[in-house]
């Protein structure tokens, strides 16, 4: 449910938008790519991808496709020249604070990787129980969709906006198993981050922990789809518009009579002895002025003494 005025009044207003998984992107991958800030940064001049992060031995891989459907492209791999041993991609409606559920782990998991036998958390077999996959959203109370095609698993969120399909049908090791989705079909509204089938579960977990979350997150409002306004509240951050200026009342009127007679009272003299003590002072001023101009005239009228003229000693 909305909170503020029609869409088209404040386009540019920052709002923020509950719950954080209908929120769309906000253009940026600010949020995304906060957890691995100080890893190496590939600034791409050519090619789909435009920004590069890597794990220091460029095993982790986290890609950034600005003008792309699929807005990010996240891989591990055994070695820095090995094919990618998973993958996970994030269109360009999923919020980056979804993608960055998935980067937090990563570099949690690389921090704690042991260099010397070239192995990690990150590179581990996902478990045999697909429930492990996505626990943070069963026990926030997502609930299983009885209705889902044989063979897979549909788990969906109270307001059923948001759900994961799981598909435990045989499937290659590259072939996409686990979609974590938000919002109504459509190419503008539907979130979606997609799983191939070795991504480690804990991996899978942590990026659907993040779509638990309740805090709201900051948007303007044309960033929201408006399809997807009426599913959202919306806090505004600022005014909703500028304070139009009101004709003064007689009240005002009369404050502002009253203020400016006192600012004169209190710089005219109250008393006679005020009035004495300001005639000295204009007496002193004229004398010093009139001593000034005299001196001024006589040093005018005094011949200058030529240096260049020479001295006749006695």
């Amino acid at each position: 449910m909305s909170t503020q005025q029609p869409y088209d009044q404040h386009p540019y207003q920052e709002v923020l938008v509950s719950p954080m998984y209908l929120a769309g992107s906000n253009g940026t991958g600010d949020a995304g790519f906060a957890p691995v800030a100080r890893w190496p940064h590939h600034y791409l001049d050519e090619g789909p991808c435009q920004l590069l992060v890597t794990s220091p031995d460029q095993r982790i891989r986290i890609g950034w496709f600005g003008d792309d459907f699929e807005l990010w492209k996240i891989t591990a791999a055994e070695d820095a020249v090995s094919a990618p041993r998973w993958t996970a991609t994030f269109n360009h409606v999923t919020p980056a604070e979804i993608v960055a559920g998935l980067t937090t782990a990563l570099a949690h998991d690389y921090a704690e990787a042991d260099a010397a036998d070239g192995n990690g958390r990150f590179l581990a077999s996902p478990s045999l129980y697909w429930a492990d996959a996505v626990r943070p959203l069963t026990d926030a109370g997502w609930t299983r969709d009885g209705g889902a095609e044989r063979g897979t698993v549909e788990i969906l969120a109270p307001d059923g906006q948001a759900g994961v399909l799981i598909d435990n049908r045989l499937s290659d090791w590259d072939d996409e198993t686990v979609t974590l989705w938000a919002g109504p079909p459509g190419w503008g509204t539907r979130a979606e981050a997609v799983f191939t089938a070795r991504t480690p579960s804990h991996l899978i977990a942590a990026t659907a922990a993040a779509m638990t979350d309740s805090a709201p997150v900051l948007r303007e409002r044309h960033q929201l789809d408006r399809k997807v306004e009426h599913l959202v509240t919306l806090t505004p951050v600022g005014p909703t518009a500028p304070q139009i200026s009101r004709a003064p009342t007689p009240l005002d009127v009369r404050r502002t009579a009253v203020a400016q007679a006192v600012h004169r009272a209190a710089r005219a003299p109250q008393t006679a002895a005020d009035l004495r003590v300001m005639a000295a002072r204009s007496r002193t001023a004229t004398s010093a002025q009139n001593r000034s101009s005299t001196s001024a005239h006589t040093l005018g009228a005094r011949p200058l003494a030529n240096p260049s003229a020479p001295r006749h000693s006695r």
